[in-house]
């Protein structure tokens, strides 16, 4: 006897703790080959942590039961690139239509505002998913839009508005996202 076969299926969410890792994998595969290649000394920073609670049931297998953040971390990498001080933050965006802008956090516009003040290079490396496309913004194009948004205005930049104002990088082999190209266009620009 042949019974029809029901097919189960189950609702997937999206992992949200892994938000943000593709795009920050590329970058770390890119850092590393621009560190093997010296073209560019850059780095993740590391997310300042107090950890309070630590269970030990044997030497080797420590585990974390209980931490906070220290301090909110500012941005996600920084180095130097042809003896400029580089600081940035990888963004990802699921719009078609625009970025928001309250995914940069105050502390993060603040810190990169100052890096802008002391002449270093400050920007937001922006991600759109759906586009499959990458975005070099220096902070100082982002800045006018952050400051409309205060003053009650639109909460977020145009999508057309972002390609116009940055830098459009490509996916590649080796490095996989060569963010330092838009770097050279922004310096180039900027002469």
């Amino acid at each position: 006897m042949n019974l029809p076969i029901k097919k189960r299926t189950t609702k997937q969410t999206p992992n949200m703790a892994n938000k943000g890792m593709g795009l920050e994998e590329m970058v770390n595969q890119t850092n590393s080959y621009y560190l093997l290649h010296e073209i560019a000394v850059i780095h993740k920073k590391p997310i300042p942590v107090q950890i309070v609670k630590v269970d030990y049931p044997s030497r080797n297998k420590a585990v974390i039961k209980e931490a906070y953040y220290k301090t909110p971390s500012t941005t996600d990498y920084n180095g130097l690139y042809k003896g400029l001080y580089i600081d940035f933050d990888c963004k990802e965006c699921n719009s078609l239509t625009s970025f928001p802008i309250k995914n940069v956090h105050v502390h993060q516009i603040e810190h990169l505002s100052a890096i802008k003040r002391h002449h270093g290079i400050a920007f937001l490396l922006i991600y759109f998913i759906k586009y499959n496309e990458y975005f070099v913004m220096p902070i100082e194009e982002f800045l006018p839009y952050y400051e409309v948004s205060l003053n009650n205005g639109s909460k977020s930049i145009p999508y057309q508005d972002i390609k116009e104002k940055s830098f459009i990088i490509k996916e590649g082999y080796n490095p996989r996202l060569d963010y330092l190209k838009g770097i050279d266009e922004y310096l180039k620009k900027n002469q």
